[in-house]
């Protein structure tokens, strides 16, 4: 197992993603404790962890409240004695499908701020306590919309983008200090949609726009942030894994 002895903090761990890699994690090894703004959600994925022989811990927190994520953080430190993978999968209002020049200021500032605010305040609170032990391995979510033009996203790709300067930034103060920073790009992932037909004229276009004509996998996305938590990827840090199928080509 890759991340056998680790200790691995998942916000919005209830979510499709973050559910997917909280279960990798756990399958791998790590005790994971669970992050979310609903606890009978929280508690459903912790004891679906454990029934399967994982360890798992969840705490109803909102990861907007800075305080709090610090003080878990800290909890986490003082149970654990060390916090060892950050992995924010928190979702972000976002307004698209409307041109910039009819887009309301507003909408298209919200999915940046809420981004900023989220990934700052989780990726920073791992920071500090990574630094101070001398390891660790901070994952960010992007998503394709970083690096594309032809679809309307609002403010949407403007915060992934933001997300992966984030990346470069972290990774740059903190390598000297034995901590990695990684991001994950991956493309739209049908499964966190439940019900969306195969026949979505949008979801079609986005399969056209791809080199391997299909979408991303939850599996795919869980394996790849297990990856990048792991030993196995300990010479990466300030990367972007792309997982757009193709969409874009590095």
């Amino acid at each position: 197992m890759r991340l056998i002895g680790k200790n691995a903090v998942v916000y919005g761990a209830a979510g499709s993603m973050g559910g997917a890699v909280a279960r990798a994690f756990a399958r791998e090894g790590a005790h994971v404790y669970l992050v979310g703004r609903t606890q009978t959600t929280l508690d459903a994925m912790a004891m679906e962890i454990t029934d399967l022989g994982g360890r798992a811990t969840a705490t109803r927190i909102d990861v907007f409240d800075q305080a709090a994520v610090e003080a878990h953080a800290d909890r986490v430190v003082e149970q654990a004695g060390r916090l060892d993978i950050s992995f924010n999968a928190v979702g972000m209002s976002a307004v698209q499908d409307v041109s910039l020049i009819d887009m309301k200021l507003e909408d298209f500032m919200t999915p940046i701020m809420d981004a900023a605010r989220s990934h700052f305040i989780t990726a920073t609170a791992a920071a500090r306590r990574m630094a101070a032990q001398g390891s660790g391995v901070i994952v960010l979510l992007s998503s394709s919309a970083a690096g594309e033009s032809r679809h309307r996203m609002g403010g949407f790709n403007v915060a992934c983008a933001g997300i992966e300067a984030l990346n470069r930034s972290l990774a740059g103060e903190l390598g000297r200090e034995g901590v990695r920073v990684v991001c994950i790009r991956p493309n739209f992932t049908p499964e966190t949609v439940p019900g969306l037909s195969e026949d979505d004229q949008h979801l079609q276009s986005l399969i056209r726009d791809t080199r391997l004509g299909r979408l991303p996998r939850l599996a795919e996305v869980a394996e790849a942030a297990v990856y990048a938590a792991s030993d196995g990827a300990g010479a990466m840090t300030g990367a972007v894994l792309n997982l757009t199928c193709g969409a874009l080509v590095d």
